[in-house]
């Protein structure tokens, strides 16, 4: 057997990405802080872009064609390859407003960060803080400062009185009178060792001597929890009213109070559009605000280069380029995404959720002109203000059931109206989940079965009917 060497003919296709395709998908799905890190990395590594600063009206005309350094900037219009896009304003095309007419007819939306966040006090600080200004003396103020540091996040005291009575060396008495004090400190019940002893401290602070309130807190937190009010009644022997009373008075106790003073960082979303109701019609405003303002420094292309300079320049120059025109893209596609839902979810933008329609991403792709994928990327992470507050862009699809009549109701609407039907009933005899179903059907025409009702019931964390029985 010999062997050989041959040659073959073969035609295929295959799609390839190129880098700046690659560039212009991956820009699609970033969030607004994402791109903002992402232009403000090409800024450095890029000699080529670099932002445009803000400056008078007057001397705009001139800052296109020169820079602070005297070097001519490039202007759009000088390059073909961008002959589509915006430069100076390539973020706020898609609005029916300047940038300069936003900040002045809106500017609750310019705000910086530094006046709308503030660093909230830690428990332990607060807490510090407090017994720094009390009257307790230095020996009362280390066992107290024993104290704050053995709490846990929800504000509980996580050492036992005898493990804090021998790191301190003091007596058990005096280690419980000083925890009794920090109790009474802001937040109330802090420090507390159990459930009960935190309710009871606020009952203590609030100069409550219901001993019926007492009562329910030491030893019925159960039946409480389970909603069993006639055996409460028959157990103390007070009617209802009373009891109802005083478990109004409980439901205003915090049992974690702790929780308002996490450390955790507030995370604040910053809407990528604002649709607002002009009159008869709305508006979509795309949110510039904080994204850098591009512009080309052509200084290292007007010097004398050697071939190697060059040929990198011209790599950096056609990066800056297709950075631009793939956030010009971005901009686009995210305003035509925007409109078709404007348009599609009218009824929602006029009257609420309970009106959203059902949306799928082929609906959106085959009038905006672009792939479904596309759709899903430019949806990812994107957030809109609408007069019904800041909602996921995704919010707005979902599946929806056939009425009887042929029409469409969205998932969101079904919720909403399950959600209403057991807000409204009756505690003492709440409605099953096969009465749910059968309501729904008389009131929006529409077939869903018992498990849906369920699985709803279930995204919506509403208990069964079991457990929202109050007896």
């Amino acid at each position: 057997m010999s062997l050989q060497f041959t040659q073959n003919l073969k035609l295929i296709q295959q799609l390839v990405m190129t880098p700046q395709l690659q560039q212009a998908i991956k820009l699609l799905q970033l969030s607004k802080f994402e791109l903002t890190e992402s232009i403000q990395q090409s800024l450095l590594e890029n000699p080529l872009l670099e932002e445009k600063q803000a400056q008078p009206q007057a001397e705009e005309a001139e800052a296109q064609k020169k820079g602070p350094d005297g070097f001519h900037r490039i202007n759009v219009q000088e390059k073909t390859l961008l002959k589509n896009a915006e430069w100076d304003d390539y973020l706020g095309v898609f609005s029916s407003t300047s940038r300069h007419a936003r900040e002045r007819d809106v500017p609750e939306l310019t705000g910086t960060l530094e006046n709308i966040y503030s660093r909230k006090p830690s428990l332990e600080s607060h807490l510090y803080w407090q017994l720094s200004l009390s009257s307790l003396d230095d020996r009362q103020k280390d066992i107290g400062d024993n104290i704050i540091g053995n709490l846990g996040s929800n504000g509980y005291l996580q050492s036992t009185i005898e493990e804090i009575a021998a790191e301190t060396g003091a007596g058990i008495e005096e280690v419980e009178r000083v925890l009794e004090i920090i109790q009474f400190f802001d937040p109330v019940g802090v420090a507390s060792r159990s459930l009960k002893e935190c309710l009871t401290v606020q009952a203590r602070f609030q100069g409550l001597e219901d001993p019926v309130l007492y009562s329910l807190i030491q030893d019925h937190l159960a039946d409480i929890e389970e909603g069993r009010i006639k055996e409460l009644v028959k157990s103390l022997g007070v009617e209802a009213e009373r009891i109802e009373a005083c478990l109004d008075t409980i439901r205003s106790f915090d049992p974690r109070p702790g929780m308002g003073y996490s450390e955790d960082e507030v995370i604040y979303i910053s809407p990528d559009a604002y649709v607002f109701k002009i009159d008869d019609d709305f508006t979509i405003l795309l949110n510039d605000e904080g994204l850098p303002d591009l512009q080309i420094n052509s200084s290292y292309l007007e010097k004398d280069q050697d071939p190697q300079a060059a040929e990198y320049l011209k790599k950096k120059l056609q990066e800056a380029e297709w950075l631009v025109k793939s956030l010009h893209q971005r901009q686009k596609t995210l305003y035509k995404v925007l409109e078709y839902i404007v348009d599609y979810q009218r009824e929602f933008f006029l009257k609420g959720p309970a009106f959203l329609r059902p949306m799928v991403l082929k609906d959106v792709a085959g009038t905006v002109g672009v792939h479904e994928s596309t759709v899903s990327r430019i949806t990812t992470s994107k957030y809109v203000s609408t007069p019904f507050g800041i909602l996921d862009l995704k919010f707005f699809f979902g599946s929806g059931m056939e009425t009887a009549n042929g029409s469409q109701i969205s998932s969101e609407s079904i919720k909403l109206t399950l959600k209403s039907l057991i807000s409204e009933e009756d505690r003492k005899d709440p409605l099953s989940d096969e009465k749910l179903s059968e309501r729904l059907k008389e009131m929006l025409d529409v077939g869903i079965a018992r498990r849906t009702v369920a699985k709803y019931r279930d995204i919506l964390q509403i208990p069964s009917s079991k457990k929202r029985r109050q007896k």
